[in-house]
């Protein structure tokens, strides 16, 4: 017995093992409970009075993965790692060879390590529970299963069904894993327990598929034709859509591949051994820091000042309701539960705002993830008006409208007019100032900057941006308000385009010069994705649209004067927007065409406007400028104090604008790739591109100490 796993037999000789760690809000998997683990299972497996076991969970989830700060904790020590691993190994081998059945009772989720456990065990009964979720996520962060989860999974649901569950970390409901043959039973949790122990007393000598000499893999072995078709589709389908990026994924391939031809046992020793080459990279470390911890840390509001009382949300307002507009009122009524009040200029503009939400929606209902009745109570909570008196109540007034100073200074002063005090106003604005809006509301403390990214129901992201009067009781609300319709907020400090959309830009921008340049339009886009991004930056530039692009570079000029530093990529924006008329993929022609009901393709006359160079870079080339670009003014963004922890610069990397999340955020990337490299590549860039690529002096002088954006 101990303080984390305890049981009771009883008199059918069934033992209740509960896994309920007192020392934390969650069962993780450490040294700690492994070497519980060990003992109760050994005892239990000893014991002759004992027939059978349940395996259940004093938590609200059974077992929800490995403690990974003990796990980075023990550092490059390849030993150590090999020794925690298996030592968890032989637990769950004894467990399996035991002679008697264990079955895993699932009150809620089990994830990853927790899963892993639950596989080793000879039967699996999940609850009904509709928030739990079942799945390995060790691949979304640089890992493979270490628990056995390579080995088990394929042994009982055949190649074809496991690799893809193992790669793309899909987390799945209950129901779901039983189709998948994940979970043998989903009953009601009054039942857990009882249909558990049913089923141990009616198998007592239950023992594992893999462990009979006669064993074969479900649906044909490796090198059967279906295996051998898996594995050349699976492989392919893998570089297609990783581009050989994620070292994790093609390490779960060949843990599979090799493991599947040798006896569990062997297998087993294979997957620590391809687990720990992971974990001591540079690769999953960065991602396990953004991915997991970063993300974790500004989920829970790390960055919320302290002194003030928790704010409970009842009413927002969003002027504006086009698609940003849309989609935070949808965001705000859907996850938020709250009253919305969503305004603009004419009843026909408001409604289509609204009926964004409801086709949303129709397609949830559609797909069975929500009933109807619940659609409309939602629905309900958003009314559409051109009447500012209808923001009357509002605990926070968000501002959406077109990047035009003087459409905000309209809106907001008549938002001000028509709201209580106690009423926080902010902008959505993407590149205006923070501290310039304030200018037009009375109460400068009392507003704020709150980025969305489109579409808005999809991106985690919210970008929280302080201007220079905005008070600490207006970022503790705005924290609230984030973490009340769930998505992820970073907190950066006032900077024309704040810190996302400003670096954002470098990439589009950098594209947009090679083309100028004579670059190949195809080897742009395909460097952009092969280096990690979602989309190259041309197709992105017709995303974003060439022309706001335009409008806001004319803003900018005008705003700084002869401060303005001219880029080689406006000339490619003021050709297509002003005597071309290509201003993206709304208009239908940009970069690409986007012919009706067909795939888009880049546009044929690019090459008259901007001929080929006789010489054409390698790719390598053209991956590091895209990608080295973001990184410079990342640090630019540090230097001058627009964002202040490197983990929020990583995290809004990542969820804000697709940076390469194998690299695990922009500043991480350097420390990926090494600050000397960047650095001496960036000064070549800067001879032959030009002064965009001049290396910031802290740079420099990181590389010159060795030290990191991050503490080891």
């Amino acid at each position: 017995m101990s303080d984390i796993l305890t049981y009771t037999v009883d008199n059918d000789g069934i033992a209740i093992l509960t896994w309920d760690d007192s020392g934390r809000p969650v069962n993780v998997i450490n040294d700690g409970s492994t070497d519980a683990f060990t003992n109760v299972v050994e005892a239990l497996a000893n014991d002759e009075a004992v027939k059978g076991v349940v395996l259940t969970s004093g938590k609200r989830d059974f077992v929800v993965g490995a403690d990974l700060e003990q796990f980075l904790a023990a550092g490059d020590d390849h030993k150590a790692i090999m020794g925690m691993l298996t030592k968890f190994h032989g637990a769950l081998r004894t467990m399996e060879k035991s002679g008697k059945p264990f079955v895993a009772a699932m009150n809620g989720s089990a994830l990853g390590g927790g899963l892993e456990v639950a596989i080793a065990c000879h039967h699996r009964v999940a609850a009904d529970n509709p928030k739990a979720r079942f799945g390995f996520p060790e691949a979304q962060i640089g890992l493979l299963p270490g628990g056995g989860g390579t080995q088990r999974l394929p042994r009982m649901i055949g190649l074809r069904a496991a690799l893809p569950f193992l790669l793309e970390s899909k987390r799945i409901n209950a129901q779901a894993a039983q189709e998948m043959g994940v979970v043998d039973q989903v009953v009601s949790p009054d039942d857990l327990i009882a249909t558990a122990k049913a089923w141990a007393l009616a198998n007592p000598n239950a023992a594992q598929p893999w462990d009979d000499k006669k064993f074969k893999l479900p649906g044909g072995a490796v090198q059967s034709p279906k295996g051998i078709e898996t594995f050349m589709g699976g492989t392919a389908m893998l570089k297609a859509k990783t581009n050989g990026n994620y070292r994790a994924q093609q390490l779960i391939m060949q843990c599979v591949y090799e493991g599947m031809q040798v006896p569990i046992d062997t297998g087993l020793k294979l997957e620590i051994r391809y687990f720990t080459e992971l974990l001591v990279s540079k690769q999953a470390k960065a991602m396990i820091r953004s991915l997991f911890f970063g993300i974790q840390e500004a989920n829970k509001l790390k960055r919320r000042p302290e002194g003030f009382d928790k704010t409970e949300f009842k009413k927002v307002g969003i002027l504006g309701a086009g698609m940003m507009g849309a989609g935070i009122a949808f965001q705000s009524a859907a996850v938020g539960g709250l009253q919305v009040v969503l305004l603009d200029t004419s009843a026909e503009n408001a409604a289509k705002g609204k009926a964004y939400s409801e086709a949303l929606l129709a397609k949830r209902v559609k797909r069975g993830k929500m009933d109807q009745t619940k659609a409309d109570g939602i629905l309900s909570l958003i009314q559409p008006t051109t009447d500012f008196n209808d923001l009357a109540g509002c605990d926070l007034v968000i501002e959406a409208v077109f990047e035009d100073r003087t459409i905000k200074q309209d809106v907001l002063k008549k938002t001000e007019a028509a709201v209580d005090a106690s009423c926080l106003i902010t902008s959505n604005t993407s590149t205006l100032p923070i501290t310039g809006l304030a200018e037009y509301v009375k109460d400068a403390e009392n507003f704020i900057g709150l980025h969305f990214f489109s579409p808005v129901e999809k991106m985690p992201l919210l970008e929280i941006i302080m201007g220079k009067q905005t008070s600490q009781a207006a970022l503790a609300k705005s924290l609230d308000f984030a973490q009340r319709i769930g998505k992820t907020p970073i907190v950066v400090n006032d900077s024309r385009g704040f810190y996302t959309s400003r670096v954002f830009a470098t990439y589009v921008m950098e594209g947009l010069a090679l083309l100028k340049e004579g670059v190949k339009p195809a080897l742009i886009e395909n460097a952009g994705k092969m280096a990690g991004m979602p989309v190259g930056p041309l197709a992105l530039a017709d995303e974003v649209s060439l022309g706001l692009m335009h409008h806001v570079q004319s803003q900018t000029k005008a705003d700084l004067g002869d401060a303005y530093k001219a880029h080689p990529a406006d000339e490619v924006v003021g050709l297509f927007v002003e005597k071309l008329g290509r201003v993206g993929k709304k208009a239908g022609k940009g970069f690409y065409d986007y012919p009706e009901g067909g795939d888009k393709r880049l546009w044929p006359d690019l090459a008259q406007h901007f001929p080929l160079a006789e010489t054409q870079p390698d790719v390598e080339t053209v991956k590091k400028r895209l990608l080295y670009i973001q990184c410079l003014e990342t640090v630019r963004c540090m230097d001058e104090g627009v964002v202040e922890t490197a983990s929020e610069a990583d995290v809004g990397s990542i969820l804000g604008w697709g940076f390469a999340p194998f690299l695990g955020g922009v500043l991480s990337a350097m420390e990926v790739i090494g600050l000397d490299q960047v650095v001496g590549d960036c000064q070549s860039f800067a001879q032959t591109c030009g002064e965009r690529f001049t290396v910031p002096e802290s740079l420099k002088a990181k590389a010159d100490k060795g030290e990191l954006f991050h503490a080891a």
